[in-house]
């Protein structure tokens, strides 16, 4: 496209807690050696069951906000496919979609995504990215495509999916809905998996995310809860522990350059309790502090959904170019 969602001005306004500011311009790669492929979550406003494969505004802001991050680090890449569009969630707020809808938005990103490993990866290392639907999109294209593809398999360098509810074996790195791609757990780890699902506190019972066999799991045929759980690796500390978290979102035309981020605002730590596992995001605000904070937008069932990607985009970025360090290392 002329003006490639995928790859728009990251210029950024940091503001610390006292105010200060500074900005920074990261830049898109120039590099082919890496590439990304993003399957965006739930945004289509058309009125069907299945949104067409016409390019958006949704669509193409969704990109422009949770790919282009990514752009210095690999060639993004991101099909348009005919997903389960907001009016069918309207009807479905369990997010137990009917089969029919959810093969018809499966089957369309598959065949984006074998589309892609045909023609435009090229015989690449390659990073997923997934948010919410995309998520659980990807949950089914790496169980199905990849994982036991060893060939496939060995280039892929990293999959990040939010909001979807990755699941394995209680107190396993793998094992469940992947059988042979981990859960990472440690900075520069290759062919393994972040997940998470942020929430202030313990979900609730009935939380669409975070609880095996219910909710976003069910988007990708997870139906079972018995002696599983929700994969959840902190995007700050791979190898667990409480870290200060990268937060990074739209500007909205407040500031001067489209980005801005706020060090120091939040700390997260991956939590387990009552059957949940969560990436537990705190505030560290003080009196002083008068940065704008996260809410549960869309209420307690979903948490901090909407912002899973914003509030660790900056350790996320870091994570992929860390992986993409040791694969260069390991393939001269």
């Amino acid at each position: 496209m002329t003006s490639d969602p995928c790859r728009q001005e990251l210029e950024t306004t940091a503001i610390t807690a006292t105010g200060a500011t500074s900005v920074s311009s990261p830049q898109p790669t120039t590099s082919t050696t890496f590439a990304c492929f993003y399957v965006y979550g739930t945004v289509s406003e058309e009125p069907s069951v299945n949104a067409d494969l016409r390019r958006g505004k949704a669509e193409i802001d969704s990109a422009e906000v949770q790919a282009t991050p990514f752009s210095p680090v690999c060639q993004v890449y991101s099909p348009i496919y005919q997903q389960v569009t907001l009016a069918d969630l309207e009807a479905h707020p369990d997010l137990n979609f009917g089969a029919a809808e959810t093969v018809t938005a499966y089957d369309s990103i598959k065949a984006g995504f074998e589309d892609f490993i045909d023609h435009e990866l090229d015989g690449r290392p390659f990073v997923v990215i997934g948010d919410s639907q995309g998520a659980a999109m990807l949950d089914m294209l790496l169980a199905r495509l990849v994982d036991n593809v060893p060939a496939l398999r060995s280039r892929l360098v990293m999959a990040i999916i939010l909001g979807g509810n990755v699941e394995v074996p209680a107190g396993q790195l793998v094992g469940g809905t992947f059988k042979h791609i981990p859960a990472c757990s440690h900075l520069g780890e290759t062919g393994c998996v972040i997940a998470y699902s942020s929430f202030p506190s313990t979900p609730p019972a009935d939380s669409l995310f975070d609880r095996p066999g219910q909710g976003v799991s069910l988007q990708s045929g997870q139906t079972a809860s018995q002696g599983l759980q929700v994969v959840c690796v902190n995007p700050a500390a791979l190898s667990g522990g409480a870290a200060a978290l990268g937060a990074v979102f739209p500007s909205l035309g407040t500031l001067p350059t489209p980005w801005v981020s706020y060090p120091g605002l939040y700390t997260a730590q991956c939590q387990e309790s009552d059957g949940a596992s969560w990436l537990n995001v705190a505030k560290a605000t003080g009196p002083a502090d008068h940065r704008p904070t996260v809410t549960e937008q869309d209420g307690p069932l979903y948490g901090y959904h909407l912002s899973d990607l914003g509030l660790a985009q900056d350790n996320l970025v870091s994570d992929v170019a860390a992986a993409e360090t040791t694969w260069t290392s390991d393939h001269p």
